[in-house]
């Protein structure tokens, strides 16, 4: 049985005709930036992926009229500016929400609640994968690891943080941002839209008041190992085996070294499902 090249989505007929330029004053006002760009490189290509996020900044998305703007600038072809933009999952390819939420769903954040949250999200907002809400305010989309294991799971918006979530926090979260309620991320620098975001990424400073110094740095429990070394932590409690006839440690701790409670039962949370065999060996 073969499939007809409609139904495989493939299109014979004519070829694109070639993108719209921007109006005069955009054009303009985005060379100027573009040039600003390539000015900070000493091989002009090399500003290609900066100049992407400055006409990602423009549109919200990077078209194919945005391609042709860097090409043109960098002394490109389209081919060559459409393979890095398509490489990229930054890049967004089509129309998308003011802020793009993402779910981490890579192995830890999945186990300790990312999945559940996923598909929380994708009920309550009535959208798949990669798909916007009907007012334009959220996108949903499932991301790889964004190196925060320390505070699973872990809920991205415009690529600021939102440690330790459940799927009832997310969608408060997303409910507050369809709404225009105020939303400060865990830790990093006030919420912007995902447009704003684009700039401050093509390397333009972000001139909002107190943004940069509300970066701040690492979050407590990235650091524990390192107080650790350093011996400004109390040791780790020793918890036996249960069953094991051995007494339980209850000596109080500082502070917990772990930045959250999980917010599925886990082998530690719900002590009538453990994890591991349930026999010994040889049994």
């Amino acid at each position: 049985m073969t499939t007809s090249s409609s139904e495989q989505g493939v299109s014979l007929g004519m070829p694109q005709l070639p993108a719209p330029a921007y109006p005069d004053d955009v054009r303009a006002r985005l060379e100027a930036d573009g040039r600003e760009i390539i000015a900070r490189y000493p091989d002009s290509r090399s500003a290609l992926l900066p100049l992407l996020h400055l006409v990602q900044a423009e549109e919200g998305h990077v078209t194919r009229t945005g391609q042709q703007f860097c090409a043109t600038l960098l002394d490109l072809t389209t081919a060559e500016v459409a393979a890095v933009a398509t490489f990229y999952s930054m890049y967004r390819r089509r129309p998308s929400g003011d802020y793009q939420v993402g779910v981490c769903t890579n192995t830890l954040c999945a186990v300790m609640g990312g999945d559940a949250i996923f598909e929380s999200l994708q009920e309550h907002l009535g959208v798949g994968n990669g798909e916007t809400t009907d007012d334009g305010k959220v996108t949903l989309e499932h991301i790889e690891c964004n190196a925060a294991c320390d505070f699973a799971p872990v809920v991205m918006v415009n690529w600021e943080f939102f440690d330790n979530q459940t799927p009832a926090s997310a969608r408060r979260l997303v409910d507050d941002l369809r709404t225009g309620a105020a939303v400060e991320p865990t830790r990093g620098a006030p919420m912007c839209t995902f447009k704003e975001t684009a700039r401050i990424l093509a390397g333009f400073p972000d001139e909002r008041p107190g943004a940069v110094e509300a970066s701040g740095g690492a979050g407590p429990a990235s650091l524990v190992g390192l107080r650790l070394a350093r011996g400004e932590t109390a040791p780790a409690r020793v918890v036996h085996p249960r069953g094991s006839g051995a007494p339980q440690d209850q000596s109080p701790t500082t502070e917990h070294l772990s930045s959250h409670d999980a917010p599925q039962d886990t082998s530690a949370s719900d002590p009538a499902h453990p994890a591991g065999p349930v026999a010994e060996e040889g049994e």
